[in-house]
């Protein structure tokens, strides 16, 4: 099982001069000791106007910083919006690439496109066509990123002409596909497209094991027709964060972080919003009262306890064992929400490197390598399902006529004499 690190970079108020300073800086710390660790992704969202609960607007920039400062660690887009009205697909095909260089090829490309009205509303997104965008804007970035030159396109949610998107990804054909799901629908999306899933839900093992047999009997039939150049057969799933030898400690530091997430999560689509003006966390913790507290308490009458990522080391092994059993094949950790500390999630990260993670990375390469052999067959069949997008011959390649009628080029330096004449 391979195992990952998500930020949303949360930040409750109320905020403080030079928070936002501390949060990034901070996140990319607890990256650099991932990658240290042996951690194997760093996943960031990108979302817009959502206060409290993410500042993540500019993953690219992000994740490019973080690429100088790792080695080995796996940098995802989890996720890109790519419906053009948040990112024209030929900036995202250019940003992927060029990410994909500076970092060695170490590049995830998640998608997604939005579920908030704060978001939808601000760019001009219908929010019943937004999947549709999405998924035609993802065929024709992963077409930038193969062509040369891209022979253009003429859509319901954009048109470009024919043009060389520069710079290339260094992975071939382009950085691995993935996409945020939410309910067994998105998974049987995820599917039919050959894409990735990275589940954002909180589910149990009993249910993550239907969405692993939902997504892989898919990927395995006549409806797996890849949406790019190549199939992501892969599950992951994100999962609560919080460890310390002693269980309460674990609960105490860990438990309302996690629950103000999906509280926050909840409230922003579920409640009116008023921008600039939020106070989530006190109203979590008003409502919230003394129950993790209690859960403390009870958690101490239980040799084995489910804290679903909350816990003890023990506790942790029989809830990754649960997950990957059910056919889970990475596991990402949920470390930064809520008011979590930097010193308790560097802790956690630390203890799980030494008392866990080993027992479950020891055979990962044999898995993956039975599980590659396993589908490699239904595989080939998909991309031969696939209707690629025709690469121009030269002859059909369109001229670009001149902005200009001439240009009169002075020495090293002079501004160029334009005629229009």
């Amino acid at each position: 099982m391979r195992f990952g690190v998500f930020y949303e970079l949360q930040l409750p108020r109320p905020w403080n001069e030079g928070d936002e300073h501390r949060l990034f800086n901070e996140a990319l710390k607890q990256i650099v000791l991932a990658d240290r660790l042996g951690f194997d992704f760093a996943w960031e969202v990108e979302h817009h106007f959502l206060d409290e609960y993410s500042h993540s607007s500019a993953p690219e920039v992000f994740l490019a910083t973080a690429a100088g400062l790792t080695k080995s660690i796996r940098l995802g887009h989890g996720i890109r919006q790519v419906i053009p009205n948040y990112n024209h697909p030929a900036r995202t095909a250019e940003g992927l690439a060029t990410l994909d260089l500076l970092s060695n090829g170490r590049v995830e490309f998640g998608i997604g496109e939005g579920a908030t009205r704060l978001e939808l509303h601000a760019f001009g997104i219908p929010a019943r066509e937004k999947r549709a965008m999405a998924l035609e804007a993802t065929e024709q970035i992963c077409n930038m990123m193969v062509l040369t030159p891209y022979p253009g396109f003429d859509g319901n949610s954009f048109s470009m002409p024919c043009r060389n998107v520069l710079p290339k990804p260094l992975q071939k054909p382009h950085p691995p596909l993935w996409m945020a799901c939410t309910n067994r629908d998105t998974i049987k999306v995820a599917a039919r497209n050959g894409i990735g899933v990275l589940a954002f839900n909180f589910i149990d093992p009993d249910e993550a094991q239907t969405w692993s047999k939902t997504y892989y009997d898919i990927i395995k039939s006549d409806e797996c027709v890849p949406l790019g150049w190549s199939v992501n057969a892969n599950l992951a799933m994100v999962s609560a964060f919080s460890m310390h030898e002693d269980r309460t400690e674990a609960i105490r530091r860990g438990q309302d972080n996690f629950e103000f997430f999906r509280y926050s999560q909840q409230k922003l689509v579920a409640e009116d919003f008023v921008p600039g003006c939020s106070n989530m966390w006190e109203e979590f913790l008003e409502a919230r009262g003394d129950a993790s507290d209690q859960l403390a308490r009870a958690a101490l009458a239980h040799s084995e306890y489910d804290g679903a990522g909350i816990g003890t080391p023990d506790d942790m092994r029989r809830h990754l064992a649960d997950i990957q059993t059910a056919g889970v094949d990475q596991v990402i950790f949920l470390q930064q929400a809520g008011r979590n500390t930097h010193q308790n999630i560097c802790e956690s990260l630390e203890l799980f490197a030494e008392t866990v993670m080993p027992e479950f990375n020891h055979d990962v390469v044999r898995r993956e390598n039975r599980k590659a052999e396993e589908l490699a067959p239904y595989i080939k069949q998909a991309l031969a399902r696939k209707e690629y997008m025709q690469a121009l011959s030269p002859s059909d390649i369109p001229v670009v006529k001149a902005s200009v009628k001439s240009a009169k080029i002075g020495a090293l330096g002079d501004r160029p004499a334009v005629s229009n004449r």
